[in-house]
């Protein structure tokens, strides 16, 4: 095999149409050696050469014999002292950090671990067995790929419509998907998924982890597995495992081929990515890829450098104050977004991305990198805005450039509609677009991500049905997952046959559905919700790849009026620019008249004052003025919309909400009631009688001259 020396730049196995130039970093390793494979089921390398070039820490060479589709993997000799840091082990095969593709996927085996397990000093020892017939296997590809006329949707943030799905969960069981792209990439690209999608309203979809991603040992061994991904080992690689096609460049194909798909439908694809921990695991666990090559380089270590230093609650966190770890991650980021064509990223478990020197740091280079990147500084960026370790809670503390997922209003909604006592004002904030977040730091409304579920925590419809979680599927005993889900059952835990229950849930699931929808600030479903989904109550389903996660798509007739009643307000938030305000509410009258752009009304018609917000109240109405948006549209023209009265009651009795005065001389009609009381199109005079614990939505408008 010739070796040329090669060049340091770019990092990984790089096919340049003539032949392959690879790139590994490590500071400390005294030999890199690239190990090849001629087939997945190879127990050895065919061949080991070691990378004769080295600058500034990077080992390199450059192979005219290779081509795309060869099979690889590493190895690095150096120091082994974990006391002091340095973990290299050359008995370890070693997963490209850099991989483009999975040639072969891991088989977990004890020869993975750099000591020898059960020994007296346990991860002080050096073991000798060879990984090589179970380690995970790196592909070279070539990346050509015809894009065709391929463009990103042009679409504000504030118009976004944002959907999680799980690649694999959403189409598994989708009768109108072809059965071998059930659940997979091509999949989601189907005619049928993307009719749902676009026919829904949606505008934007959250992808789980697709990156190469390893499943705990301990979850093996029990017959379950990481199904969510929240365990990356390759950070440019697309799992395979969700992808239909069985060859390493199929993979890649399949994975652009449904980006562009879903960019014919208008839909953007944001990736979940999880660039705060690997699937290594702490200073116990095996050795991939990462420890092996610079351990002290790419985590963060302990006072105590044998130990891992973690924020993640995974064993390990990722040292973003490390300059070629945090290359890493924009060397991936930029990738996602210029190979594979997506549009944004949700950074799990943020706050750690930006702990350069363990606190968190809103002037950390990581959010300067981003900020100033001509790459990435165009695309979304929305962070899970919290971590587990000291000071991770940082909602509302994100960059101007940044979205956040907002805890703060799920919490909030879901308490409200449960009935717990709180005052009204945070309610009004929340449905406000969260100003005391984000309106102080010059950001607007749609820098809130506003959500009721998601992947992590019940369902909707279990979240009207369980007070507890219920994770016995898990194999954990039932101590994973939260405990606090701020959820209401109705009266009665999991299923009932009593059908003023089961009327009681399907309504206060419309009422979650409204308030999330209409509220200011971007909307995320989570998918399935919109026709009841149900995971039995378990709130931690990561390691369920069955029908408990999968969707069924065999919907009667409730079923499919939620899908309805979903569209429904997707359409008209879609319709009306009072919903998607780009600037926060002023909240007094407009300059020149005596109009305000919001009123809160209380339940006797009047509006509310500053002693009404500590009140107790389970009733509030809010009055958006569609006249007096004092907003500006694309071309410079002043938008112009309707005005709408939103009615929530969420208390157990019934509300004869009366109208305020300054509707008398104007139309008010029914657009939607959760209750089904009252008809689209019913009039409304003086007032309007709500059944308990629903919502409404009136549309205001100057009567016919």
């Amino acid at each position: 095999m010739r070796v040329h020396r090669g060049s340091h730049y770019p990092l990984g196995a790089t096919w340049d149409g003539r032949g392959v130039n690879v790139a590994v970093f490590s500071e400390v390793a005294e030999q890199v050696e690239l190990c090849l494979f001629d087939d997945p089921a190879d127990t050895t390398e065919t061949e080991r050469i070691a990378l004769p070039g080295s600058t500034g820490g990077i080992r390199h060479g450059y192979f005219p014999d290779l081509r795309p589709g060869q099979l690889y993997g590493l190895r690095a000799s150096g120091p082994y002292r974990p006391q002091d840091g340095p973990r290299c082990n050359p008995n370890k095969l070693l997963f490209d950090p850099y991989a483009k593709a999975v040639g072969r996927d891991i088989r977990h085996d004890d020869s993975q671990f750099g000591y020898d397990l059960g020994a007296t000093d346990v991860d002080l020892t050096f073991n000798l067995r060879d990984s090589a017939a179970t380690a995970p296997l790196a592909a070279v590809i070539d990346p050509a790929f015809t894009w065709g006329t391929d463009s990103r949707p042009v679409r504000a943030l504030a118009d976004t419509v944002v959907y999680e799905l799980h690649v694999k969960g959403f189409t598994r069981r989708h009768p109108g998907v072809p059965e071998p792209l059930r659940g997979t990439y091509a999949g989601l690209a189907s005619p049928a998924a993307i009719e749902h999608l676009v026919g829904l309203g949606v505008t934007a979809v959250e992808l789980l982890p697709v990156h190469y991603r390893v499943s705990e040992r301990f979850l093996v061994e029990q017959g379950l597995s990481n199904y969510w991904g929240y365990n990356t080992l390759g950070f440019f690689a697309p799992d395979p495992r969700l992808a239909a096609a069985r060859d390493p460049h199929g993979v890649v194909r399949e994975f652009k081929t449904m980006v562009a798909t879903l960019h014919d439908a208008g839909i953007a694809v944001l990736l979940d990515v999880v660039y705060n921990h690997t699937a290594e695991g702490s200073e116990r666990g095996p050795t991939l890829a990462f420890r092996g090559l610079d351990n002290a380089a790419y985590y963060h270590l302990a006072d105590q450098r044998r130990y891992t230093y973690d924020v993640t609650g995974t064993g390990n966190t990722l040292n973003v104050g490390h300059p070629r770890t945090l290359q890493l991650i924009t060397d991936s980021l930029r990738y996602w977004v210029q190979e594979m064509h997506v549009d944004g990223f949700r950074f799990d478990l943020a706050p750690a991305l930006a702990r350069e020197f363990r606190s968190y740091d809103r002037l950390s280079s990581f959010f300067d990198l981003l900020l100033q990147d001509p790459v990435l500084a165009p695309v979304y960026l929305v962070a899970e805005p919290w971590d587990v370790g000291d000071g991770g809670y940082e909602v509302g503390n994100f960059p101007v450039n940044w979205s956040e997922w907002n805890g703060r209003y799920r919490d909030t909604v879901r308490r409200f509609w449960a009935g717990a006592p709180q005052q009204l004002g945070d309610l009004a904030t929340r449905v406000a677009g969260s100003a005391d977040l984000y309106g102080d730091d010059g950001r607007r409304p749609s820098a809130s991500i506003n959500f009721v579920t998601v992947h992590d925590g019940f369902t909707l419809a279990d979240l009207v049905s369980y007070e507890r979680k219920h994770n016995e599927a898990n194999q954990q005993d039932n101590r994973d997952g939260t405990d606090d889900n701020a959820s209401w059952n109705c009266g009665v835990e999991g299923p009932t046959t009593d059908a003023d229950i089961t009327a009681l849930r399907r309504r206060q699931v419309r009422n979650l559905l409204l308030t999330l929808v209409l509220s200011q600030g971007v909307p995320m479903l989570q998918a399935g919700d919109e026709f009841g989904h149900t995971q039995q109550g378990n709130n931690n389903a990561y390691c369920q790849d069955n029908e408990l996660t999968w969707l069924d798509w065999e919907w009667d007739d409730e079923r499919r009026a939620l899908v309805d009643f979903t569209r429904q307000l997707l359409a008209l938030r879609a319709a009306e620019p009072v919903f998607r305000r780009r600037n926060f509410f002023q909240g007094r009258p407009i300059t020149g008249g005596d109009v305000k752009d919001i009123y809160w009304i209380s339940p006797a018609g009047v509006e509310m004052q500053q002693g009404d917000w500590g009140t107790q109240l389970h009733g509030l109405g809010v009055l958006l003025v569609g006249e007096e948006i004092s907003e500006l549209d694309e071309q410079g023209r002043p938008i112009r919309g309707n005005s709408y009265l939103l009615l929530l009651n969420a208390g157990p009795d019934p509300v004869d909400f009366v109208l305020p005065a300054r509707l008398g001389a104007l139309d008010v009609e029914v657009v939607l009631d959760t209750s089904v009381q009252h008809p689209a199109g019913e009039r409304v005079k003086d007032a309007y009688l709500m059944t308990s614990r629903s919502a409404a939505v009136l549309l205001v408008s100057r009567p016919a001259a």
